[in-house]
């Protein structure tokens, strides 16, 4: 008999308890082995070197997370089944099973219109029927349609485990501290009130620096101008390989990989789609990206060898958008430089946008000592949900560093 209540050594929280065995049965599932070979933070590692951990990882630490918030909320005699709590760590374990290679970077250039959610929910059924129906429940809460709505908010909201982890770990990995979150005290403050998730009212400090702290992440981390470039080439090689192969052009690729260049984007994703996807993972596109420097493709080569060689072109970064006349006076001088006429495949804008506190569509409720609730952002305690609530954009232009 194996014994599958294991303990798994985090270098982020530790020891990570694996209170049940269907837990165990998921987690060495090809289907989650696979979030082995896939980033957890895309290109990240080409800023930050550290940045090489995984959605393994980071599946395994917001379960940790999910585990440690539902021993809290017992705590505060809040009841929860057995069946309840077995069920939301399946839910989040499983979260992000459905990402593609280098996670959201390719979201959508593989399977058009596919959100790596919708694809965790089609895989988590499809083991729902390999477990005899024991992922129903997580599946309801995946879902948001469990008549508990806290064990949803738990896996998807402003506040839930899963950016819980995903902050503190893509802090640590990448060494930037300013996202470094305190996930327990946070947590420790969290509370239900009508079966819906609040923060005691004397957690409004920690959860200011929560918001503040992810924000500060997107912006030096996620949104850096060298990351936001490696992403963009990223997306541009697929894009020019379908274009490629839509021409009649054979690229070297694994199979997988080819199926999805020559597939076309307008279908619909059928079950070998989703075969197919549920093999890929970072180690095909890096492949070919490797082969694809040396194509016969001036713009192929150019983008992969920027990847490869972290050979990126200059980059300059505004709070408004560049205009026309400044982009098209880069493109005449590359013309120029190169004797071209495509000079317009080399110059690029990226727009990058930042919501840190959606107090419409999520807002954060506390709970007051008399069991009232107040939104974090009506608080007289408030001192900087009320100036986090707008939007905030910031634009990337690159062109190559011959012309700078």
């Amino acid at each position: 008999m194996t014994n599958k209540l294991k303990i798994i050594n985090d270098p982020v929280h530790g020891f990570i308890k694996i209170p049940y065995e269907i837990l165990f049965d998921a987690i060495e599932h090809p289907i989650f082995q696979r979030l082995r070979r896939i980033s957890q933070t895309g290109l990240l590692n080409l800023i930050f070197p550290g940045a090489t951990h995984t959605r393994f990882h980071h599946a395994l630490g917001a379960m940790h997370l999910m585990f440690t918030a539902l021993e809290n909320l017992k705590l505060k005699c809040i009841e929860i089944s057995k069946e309840e709590e077995k069920s939301a760590l399946l839910a989040i374990l499983l979260h992000d099973i459905g990402h593609g290679p280098f996670s959201h970077a390719l979201e959508n250039i593989l399977i058009e219109d596919w959100h790596h959610e919708k694809l965790s929910l089609l895989l988590m059924e499809q083991l729902n029927v390999e477990f005899d129906g024991e992922l129903s429940m997580a599946i309801e809460m995946f879902k948001g349609k469990y008549h508990r709505k806290f064990f949803n908010q738990l896996v998807s909201s402003q506040i839930d485990v899963d950016r819980l982890d995903y902050l503190k770990r893509d802090s640590f990995f990448s060494g930037v501290s300013e996202g470094n979150v305190n996930a327990q005290r946070i947590i420790s403050m969290m509370n239900v009130s009508n079966d819906e998730l609040v923060i005691d009212v004397k957690g409004i400090y920690s959860i200011e620096n929560y918001l503040t702290a992810r924000m500060f992440m997107y912006w030096q981390v996620y949104f850096h101008k060298t990351a936001s470039l490696a992403e963009h080439f990223l997306v541009k090689i697929l894009q020019r390989a379908k274009f490629l192969c839509a021409e009649g052009i054979d690229l070297p690729a694994s199979d997988n990989l080819k199926y999805f260049l020559n597939r076309s984007q307008h279908s619909k994703a059928n079950a070998e789609d989703i075969e197919r996807f549920t093999e890929l993972d970072d180690y095909d596109v890096l492949l070919s990206i490797k082969k694809w420097t040396k194509n016969s493709d001036f713009l192929l080569s150019y983008y992969c060898k920027a990847i490869i060689n972290r050979d990126f072109p200059k980059s300059i970064i505004s709070s408004k958008p560049f205009t026309k006349e400044f982009i098209e006076d880069k493109i005449e001088k590359i013309n120029l430089q190169f004797n071209i006429e495509n000079g317009k495949e080399l110059v690029g804008e990226i727009k990058r946008t930042l919501l840190p506190y959606d107090a419409e569509n999520q807002p954060i409720f506390l709970l007051q000592k008399n069991g009232e609730k107040v939104k974090l952002e009506d608080s007289e305690n408030q001192i900087l949900s009320a100036f986090i609530m707008g939007e905030n954009t910031k634009y990337i232009l690159y062109f190559p560093r011959d012309i700078a």
